[in-house]
């Protein structure tokens, strides 16, 4: 398992828009991270620093303690995935189940083994139906689905999700639900872009808060959605899941999620 570190890391983009500014972060094996911030606040920019696709500008990246500035990408494709925004960007075979075993076969691995990683990855997203199928003849929320597949069957040690429920409906966003939910169980470690405050606060244990380049807060839900924390998010144009926000409003403390607070109503309502 790997240790990703982001060491006073900076980062400016060729026409001079700078993008991360000192960002220092520290994600541990098997940890279970949101990423949460406005447009433009360097989520997706930050998380480019993890497999080298974006090199700092300032600071170092680490992987398990080891400087990666020297690293070739393909290296680090082995141990970082990362699954695009937009699936379109990933997507180029001729059929699903090509596009999901190019992964497998660029690490290495034989064309059997490869096989039997695409199709256990598009189990796992629901799309073996279709392996068959030219993956431009999906519809927007089944090539997300694809992308995700392409990227869990690789095996990396750590998983990177920008946004993986844009599109879907609400069996969509189940299956990718269940795909964090089983990658933590194997001891990997999941990071995640998001704007659905709900989405974060049920499926991580862990909320990193970025604005105009910087970490603002890190915490558990409990902590990022709770009322005091509010103004900050605030500033990130961030509102807490609507848990959270009736749960203040009757006094309850921090409820991030639905379940806590329907356990802090039943905890009160004992009392009385």
């Amino acid at each position: 398992m790997t240790t990703l570190t982001l060491d006073g890391v900076g980062f400016v983009y060729p026409d001079g828009t700078r993008a991360l500014q000192g960002v220092a972060l520290t994600i541990g094996p098997g940890e279970c991270v949101a990423v949460v911030g406005q447009n433009g606040s360097g989520k997706s920019t930050m998380v480019r620093h993890l497999d080298g696709l974006l090199r700092p500008t300032e600071g170092r990246v680490l992987h398990d303690g080891e400087d990666i500035a020297e690293t070739r990408v393909a290296a680090l494709a082995a141990r970082v995935g990362i699954v695009f925004q937009n699936p379109d960007r990933q997507i180029f075979a001729g059929k699903v189940r090509a596009e999901v075993a190019f992964g497998p076969r660029i690490l290495g691995r034989s064309a059997t083994d490869a096989a039997s990683a695409a199709m256990t990855a598009l189990q796992a997203v629901g799309l073996e139906a279709l392996a068959d199928a030219n993956p431009y003849d999906l519809g927007y929320s089944q090539r997300k689905l694809l992308s995700i597949a392409s990227i869990l069957a690789m095996e990396t040690p750590v998983v990177v999700l920008d946004e993986p429920t844009t599109g879907q409906d609400a069996r969509g966003t189940a299956r990718v639900q269940r795909v964090i939910a089983d990658l933590t169980a194997a001891g990997r470690t999941v990071i995640a872009i998001s704007h659905d405050m709900r989405f974060v606060a049920e499926n991580f244990k862990r909320v990193v808060v970025m604005g105009n380049g910087t970490i603002s807060l890190d915490g558990t839900p409990e902590e990022i959605f709770d009322e005091a924390a509010w103004p900050v998010l605030q500033a990130t144009f961030l509102e807490p899941p609507l848990a959270a926000r009736e749960g203040a409003r009757l006094g309850l403390g921090s409820t991030p999620t639905e379940s806590a607070l329907a356990d802090r109503l039943a905890s009160r309502g004992s009392r009385e």
